[in-house]
């Protein structure tokens, strides 16, 4: 498999030795929306996964309040709760109580749920759980907020339930162009989400220009109101230990972060910078350190997150080596020029 047009973005080192090398594409935005660096393909479409999150939390917030004031939903997708609908939660006890709440609000059991079954990702509960004999459930899967969200923006409008993933259902119809207005280009393909939700496809640069959008977004607006509430729980956008999205925001206050599968994360500071990363071989292993390595490139204000720059490599349980961000600037777009 060749890496080419892909610039080198990380390198794994074992005892000085080279042991494994991640290649995709990185795009910086400066405060003005200019591109300020770039690296491999910035403008080819992507599948964000669940780095989309935030942008289907918000078509839910936008239709459930289109109801109006005087709807039983009005108020409900708020604070933890629409933090959990642009998260991908751990299984934590405290997740299921909030995607509970939701589907109580709407008048609606678990059952309504069409994400597939799931343990929770948090080990200790899931250890829990299989202990006491339980099974997987649908309430238990990471994206079980974001489905309860759009049950409640459905029953909220009077939309049908049953069929709310189906790509021509009016909220999947809003949501996809909810994506194409905050990436400022159309929809590239739609495809099928691990979670079983329509997923829309948009260039990197685009990706990184909708993260810009959320964080610079007027105060008490929609958008704003979803960056706000992952902000300010980050432990509902991933979880309470060790979760790298919601520790990059509990080290830089402001900053709003969500990563996707396949290797996928967008990150905005409150200045304006924002950054969207793909490694092209699928791994998250990396995304966190390259989305930092780029920013501080640029020169967003992200030092006190130094101690998520480098990830140990361990031999024996003992550091022998690191994760390392390694970004060729240079090796995409002179690739690009070559084939141009």
């Amino acid at each position: 498999m060749t890496t080419a047009p892909y610039a080198e973005l990380a390198r794994v080192t074992r005892n000085g030795v080279v042991e494994s090398r991640h290649f995709g594409s990185v795009v910086v935005l400066d405060p003005s929306g200019a591109v300020a660096l770039s690296a491999g393909v910035p403008d080819e479409p992507v599948l964000p996964r669940s780095t989309l999150k935030p942008v289907q939390a918000l078509a839910c917030l936008t239709a459930a309040e289109a109801a109006g004031p005087a709807s039983p939903l009005a108020g409900v997708l708020a604070g933890p709760a629409l933090a959990l609908a642009a998260g991908s939660h751990t299984g934590d006890d405290r997740h299921v109580a909030v995607v509970r709440d939701l589907l109580t609000a709407a008048g609606l059991t678990e059952e309504a749920l069409r994400c597939p079954v799931d343990w929770p990702e948090d080990e200790a509960t899931r250890e829990r759980l299989i202990r006491a004999g339980e099974q997987r459930s649908r309430i238990r899967m990471n994206c079980s907020g974001k489905h309860a969200a759009m049950l409640v923006a459905a029953v909220a409008r009077g939309w049908s339930t049953p069929d709310y993933l189906d790509p021509a259902h009016p909220l999947q119809r809003e949501t996809a162009a909810a994506v194409a207005r905050l990436a400022g280009a159309p929809v590239s393909t739609v495809a099928v989400d691990g979670c079983g939700a329509p997923l829309f496809g948009l260039p990197l640069t685009g990706l990184a220009r909708t993260f810009q959008a959320l964080v610079t977004a007027a105060p008490g607006s929609a958008e704003a109101r979803v960056a706000d509430a992952m902000r300010a729980h980050p432990e509902h956008v991933g979880g309470w230990h060790g979760h790298p999205n919601t520790d990059l925001m509990r080290a830089l206050p402001g900053v709003l972060a969500k990563g996707g599968a396949e290797g996928v994360l967008g990150v905005a500071t409150p200045d304006g910078h924002a950054a969207a990363v793909k490694a092209i071989d699928g791994s998250p292993r990396a995304t966190t350190i390259i989305a930092l390595a780029a920013l501080a490139a640029a020169g967003a204000p992200v030092e006190a997150a130094a101690e998520l720059r480098r990830v140990p490599v361990l031999g024996g349980g003992e550091p022998v080596g690191e994760v390392a961000a390694a970004i060729d600037w240079t090796a995409g777009p002179t690739r690009r020029e070559e084939e141009n």
